[in-house]
């Protein structure tokens, strides 16, 4: 009896976090949008901008950090709303495994497509369901599950390729939308160093004895920017070398943990393959350039 209890309650704290989680929804994505305009204004208006007047060597040096940032900025920015709106990748309804005794037991779509988004070669790869696997069932989706996927609790469905459910993008990262999160972290640490960089030398001068031409207004806001991109950059930093592991060994963060207990994962195909899985060169060098 106080098993069940103890089972009951857990069950309720999940359900309350995960409520909280859907709640914060939007205001996340207000969040994210606050610091790129506290940024932007930090170092586009109240520094670089006016410094473009100046003339000779200031000139230079704020056309060349306005020009890095903006690009940058518009790689962020596409790269985080494309996270934010496409479909990690669902189970069709009508997904039923297929074994096929002569492939070793390779689970097939019962269906054509996948709500209308068509599995490239890549991508159907990193779905097949490796030899002596056994079929799994959703109990809360109340059908089949495809290897690699994993039940959302936020969004209340299966999840392809399941890697984690982000707060930062109120979505989760899946088999669709995982290259866009990839790329969303590599310029937000690109971005977020280069405002750190650059906005260095005033938060240095407020630290000595030196006269800084700036508003009380400007100095806050580019104080404030300083430790917020500080901040992101290191996290991120750290954040993106984990994913580029987790990527060059065909893993995601929930298969992390099964990993361990395995002497040869059964998806790794080698690194570079792992990466066309993920962001074919085609794809990558169109998000570069």
């Amino acid at each position: 009896m106080k098993t069940s209890s103890s089972n009951l309650n857990m069950a309720w704290n999940v359900f309350k976090y995960c409520t909280v989680l859907r709640a914060l929804g939007s205001v996340m994505i207000l969040v994210v949008l606050g610091i790129i305009g506290v940024s932007y204004y930090a170092v586009a208006v109240a520094k670089y901008g006016p410094a473009l007047f100046l003339g000779g060597l200031d000139s230079i040096t704020a056309l060349f950090v306005l020009f890095l940032f903006h690009s940058l900025l518009v790689m962020l920015v596409w790269s985080y709303f494309s996270v934010v709106i496409t479909d990690p990748g669902g189970v069709p309804p009508n997904w039923i495994p297929n074994l096929d005794e002569e492939s070793g037991g390779a689970g097939q779509w019962a269906g054509s497509d996948n709500d209308g988004v068509d599995l490239g070669a890549n991508q159907s790869a990193m779905l097949i369901e490796p030899k002596h696997q056994g079929v799994r069932f959703c109990q809360k989706c109340n059908q089949f599950k495809p290897p690699r996927c994993h039940h959302c609790s936020v969004c209340r469905r299966c999840i392809l390729k399941m890697d984690h459910h982000c707060v930062w993008v109120v979505n989760c990262v899946g088999a669709f939308n995982y290259k866009y999160f990839l790329l969303f972290l590599f310029y937000t640490f690109l971005e977020t160093t280069l405002v750190t960089v650059s906005l260095l030398p005033i938060f240095i001068a407020l630290f000595t004895d030196d006269e800084i031409p700036e508003s009380p207004g400007n100095l806050a806001a580019s104080f404030i920017t300083f430790v917020l991109n500080l901040a992101f950059a290191l996290s991120i930093l750290g954040f993106l070398i984990m994913h580029i592991s987790l990527v060059a060994g065909n893993t995601t963060t929930i298969e992390a943990f099964e990993k361990k207990t395995s002497p040869k994962w059964r998806y790794d195909l080698g690194w570079k393959i792992n990466f066309e899985q993920v962001i074919p060169s085609q794809f990558l060098m169109h998000a570069c350039f």
